[in-house]
């Protein structure tokens, strides 16, 4: 039965989390194999070849950033996942600049950490380069640079704002997704319970504003 089942590589430390979180998956029909760090982590790929991994990023030996970066040097293009509790967003953009595909804040729901992953794997292309690992990405005439963090529109260059820029970044690189302002708080501003900030609408209202929208 485990040849069919999508295959996925969980790498936490805290085995509190792991032993929730692997039996949860197989529920959901994932073959799971769990790596406690970031050095395990690589060997149980190279011999697995998971459809996806989930992986925290504060770990011994190896952590989350530096395991997506090795694989995107090997030029893997296996969807990862990160789990963090730190907040800050720039740290979240350097993550998800070096190929991460998508970010969860801790704590989590397991139900959403599986619609996440889920999401991942649909917009997902076996063998081929992800958007979230892309140098640059287009959308009609809308162009961003991600690794200068520059925007056109058309020929004319637009300037926004870091949270701003780093939204639309998500957004493109996410398509026919849908993205509740929660979603979008967790993702990249790190808030798990921000039912009343208006940063998502304010950061929205500038896009709109800027690209003439």
């Amino acid at each position: 039965m485990n040849e069919t089942r999508t295959k996925l590589l969980l790498v936490d430390d805290e085995s509190a989390i792991t032993s929730m979180l692997a039996p949860f998956f197989e529920r959901a029909g994932f073959a799971v194999t769990v790596a406690a760090d970031g050095e395990q982590a690589m060997v149980r790929h190279a011999e697995q070849r998971p459809d996806i991994v989930v992986c925290d990023v504060l770990m011994p030996k190896l952590d989350g950033r530096e395991v997506v970066r090795r694989l995107r040097a090997e030029q893997s293009w296996t969807p990862v996942i990160l789990l963090t509790q730190v907040g800050e967003a720039g740290e979240r953009a350097l993550a998800l600049d070096e190929g991460a595909d998508d970010y969860v804040n801790k704590p989590f729901d397991p139900h959403e950490l599986l619609s996440r992953v889920k999401a991942v794997l649909r917009r997902q292309v076996a063998g081929q380069q992800p958007l979230t690992a892309a140098a640059g990405l287009a959308s009609g005439d809308l162009r961003v640079d991600r690794a200068a963090r520059r925007v056109w529109l058309a020929e004319r260059e637009v300037t926004l704002t870091p949270r701003a820029s780093l939204l639309l970044d998500y957004l493109m690189s996410h398509p026919q997704e849908l993205h509740t302002r929660e979603r979008l708080l967790n993702a990249l501003w790190g808030y798990q319970f921000g039912a009343n900030t208006r940063a998502v609408d304010h950061r929205i209202a500038e896009l709109r504003r800027e690209l003439k929208d």
